[in-house]
C-alpha cells in the first residue's frame, strides 16, 4: 500500500505542479494508479513469503497467505478499473479511453488467471510484462481520448 500510496500521487502532483488547481480527475486517476501499483506489488511480493516470515517482515502475503493475498490484489485491480471509468467520465474523455479502460481490465483479468495459489511460476509475466503493457496501453488510449473526443 505505501508503495502504491507513492506512486499515486505523482498524478496529482503533476496536476496540481501545472495546473496550480484541485480537480477531481487527477484525483480519481491517482487512486486509480494507487490501486494498481498495491495490486500487482502484492503478486510480485508472493515470490518473497517464505524469506519475509524467516525474518518477521510484516509483509500482507506472509501474515495472510497466498490465497489471501491473491483475493486483496484482485480487489484493488477492481477499484483500479472502477476509478479509470470514473476519471474517464469526470474528465468527459472520449471513447477511446474507455476502450483502453476494458482492454486494461481483460488485461488485469488475465493476469489474475496466470498466478494462483498452487501455481506462482508465472509471477514475472503478470508483473512485468502485462503491467507494462497496462502503462503504455493508458497513457495511449488516455491521450487518444482527450484529443479524439
Amino acid at each position: 500500500m505505501v508503495l502504491g500510496f507513492a506512486v499515486g500521487c505523482a498524478p496529482l502532483a503533476a496536476w496540481l505542479a501545472i495546473r496550480g488547481e484541485f480537480a477531481w480527475s487527477p484525483v480519481l486517476l491517482s487512486g486509480a494508479v494507487m490501486f494498481w501499483v498495491a495490486g500487482f506489488d502484492l503478486i510480485y511480493a508472493l515470490q518473497d513469503i517464505e524469506f519475509d516470515r524467516r525474518v518477521k517482515l510484516f509483509s500482507l502475503p506472509s501474515k495472510l497467505g497466498v490465497a489471501q493475498a491473491l483475493r486483496i490484489s484482485t480487489l484493488f485491480h477492481g477499484a483500479t478499473v472502477i476509478l479509470l471509468v470514473a476519471t474517464a467520465m469526470t474528465a468527459n474523455l472520449g471513447w477511446i479511453a474507455y476502450a483502453g479502460i476494458a482492454i486494461v481490465a481483460g488485461i488485469l483479468y488475465w493476469e489474475h488467471r496466470l498466478v494462483t495459489p498452487n501455481d506462482l511460476s508465472r509471477v514475472d509475466v503478470a508483473f512485468f510484462n502485462l503491467n507494462g503493457y497496462i502503462s503504455i496501453l493508458l497513457l495511449l488510449t488516455f491521450a487518444g481520448g482527450i484529443l479524439i473526443k
